[in-house]
């Protein structure tokens, strides 16, 4: 269930990184809740996943996820370069994302 709540908190992450665009500096009332919403999800989900799982490898994992899906949502949603390196460079940081979950606990 650890590895689950991670899962969703990056996703999470995601929507909060991604949605922060749109508040203009906290200015416009709905993506403002959208972000802090799930923002303050994100990092509750995060936090209980820590109590059984590695700070380093959570923590890690957590922003990588939102890396990953920010970068992806920013090239396809919000006209962000699409250069090929770019999405090999995030490969990699999935790579190490699959990495550290199965070389970590359970």
């Amino acid at each position: 269930m650890d590895w689950i709540n991670l899962i969703i908190a990056g996703l999470l992450e995601v929507v909060w990184a991604s949605s922060l665009k749109y508040t203009q500096g906290f200015t416009k009332p709905l993506p403002s809740l959208l972000t802090l919403a799930a923002l303050t999800t994100s990092f509750i989900l995060l936090a209980q996943s820590l109590k059984t799982l590695p700070a380093g490898t959570g923590y890690a994992v957590w922003t990588g996820i939102g890396v990953v899906g920010t970068a992806i949502v920013g090239s396809v949603f919000l006209g962000e370069s699409r250069d090929p390196a770019r999405f090999v460079c995030i490969g990699l940081i999935m790579v190490g994302i699959v990495g550290l979950r199965f070389t970590s606990p359970q």
